[in-house]
């Protein structure tokens, strides 16, 4: 098997809604479930894979029809104000990971049937959405981006790393491709060495703008500090 980088992995991972209907490999069901325990370790969320199943994305009429999908993970987690945000960014670290291992991928916020006794929910929890994952009919296509300008306040003078975010956001994947979201570079406050990056969350009568700005931010970190999520050379300043 070949993996490539997550930074090749957000170039590479376009959406793909037609599958192969040939199962996971073991090898990849091992890697996914390894990577799960680690992200559901690190976040305190509840994403379940489920494989060998078939009836979750069979037979519904919505938005980007799904065939051939035998594998998916279910997102989800604690309920919470941020839980969709946290599910985008740690969702998309799967997204990401699965795509460096050689497979395909879809975000489903409601193309999908939750089938009895396929995922478990503790108290209080819920889930957000699912994750087709499979072996796509075709690698998917690029889909239109808003320009830099739109999603951020980028300027010739932006640090490097600051722009290197904002390429690799602007590719993050939106519910239809809205990319409701705006990243505003606020410089180094007096007495401090790291600069701050303001993620501006926007509205839409679609909703999913709170996963959506989850999904960017993994991306930007991403490409911030070249895939190195344990040296930022910035922090966030809240909403």
């Amino acid at each position: 098997m070949e993996i490539i980088s997550l930074l090749d992995a957000i170039e590479q991972r376009h959406s793909v809604r037609r599958y192969k209907d040939i199962p996971l490999s073991e090898e990849c069901r091992k890697l996914l479930q390894d990577k799960i325990r680690e992200i559901n370790s690190q976040s305190g969320l509840h994403f379940q894979l489920v494989c060998d199943e078939k009836k979750a994305f069979s037979g519904l009429p919505a938005y980007g029809k799904f065939s051939g999908v035998n594998a998916y993970i279910v997102a989800a987690g604690k309920k919470s104000p941020t839980l969709d945000e946290q599910i985008g960014y740690y969702g998309e670290a799967l997204v990401l990971f699965a795509q460096s291992i050689g497979l395909n991928s879809c975000w489903a916020g409601v193309s999908y049937t939750k089938i009895k006794d396929t995922y478990i929910l503790e108290k209080d929890e819920k889930i957000a959405c699912y994750i087709a994952i499979g072996y796509g009919e075709t690698a998917g296509i690029q889909h239109k981006s808003k320009a830099l300008e739109e999603i951020s306040d980028l300027k010739e003078s932006s640090p490097e790393w600051y722009k290197k975010g904002v390429k690799a956001a602007q590719l993050a994947p939106t519910a239809v491709n809205q990319q409701k979201f705006y990243i505003e570079y606020l410089g180094t406050k007096e007495g401090e060495t790291l600069a701050r990056v303001k993620f501006h969350k926007g509205h839409s009568l679609i909703g999913y703008t709170q996963m959506d700005c989850g999904i960017a931010r993994y991306h930007f970190e991403l490409g911030a500090f070249d895939g190195d999520l344990n040296h930022l050379p910035f922090k966030y300043e809240e909403e």
